[in-house]
């Protein structure tokens, strides 16, 4: 079984993150795009006292995303991709579009995808950036 973890990163107040992962299956097999029915993300502005506590960031909270749009069908292994050979295969390109993602300096976000695939659980993959 995978071990849960939030994936670590930085970013600039007010920027753009490209993200990646590499997303699998109670089978530890990869996820496709045919394999997800469906994939929304929320932003979160974590409390650095109280990791109870967070705060939706307006304008990315429960946002649809398109599975063909973010999951790749086979391994990526280009140059934006620096943990192993292995590959990922979901990419999300989270600018400002429905409002500024990342609008703080100095403070820590929780950028939290749910996925759920056409057979199976849900699928919960989590990145805490810093903002810079």
């Amino acid at each position: 079984m995978p071990v849960a973890r939030d994936i670590p990163g930085a970013v600039f107040r007010e920027g753009a993150a490209i993200l990646l992962a590499r997303i699998v299956d109670a089978a530890d097999m990869p996820i496709t795009q045919g394999s997800a029915s469906a994939i929304e993300y929320s932003v979160f502005e974590l409390n650095q006292f109280d990791p109870e506590d967070l705060t939706v960031v307006a304008g990315h909270d429960g946002v649809a995303l398109d599975p063909a749009d973010v999951l790749f069908d086979t391994l990526q292994t280009d140059a934006a991709w620096t943990v192993d050979a292995t590959g990922y295969n979901f990419r999300h390109d989270l600018g400002g579009s429905g409002g500024e993602p990342f609008p703080r300096a100095g403070a820590c976000y929780q950028v939290r995808y749910e996925l759920t695939p056409v057979v199976g659980q849900k699928i919960v993959f989590r990145f805490k950036l810093r903002s810079l």
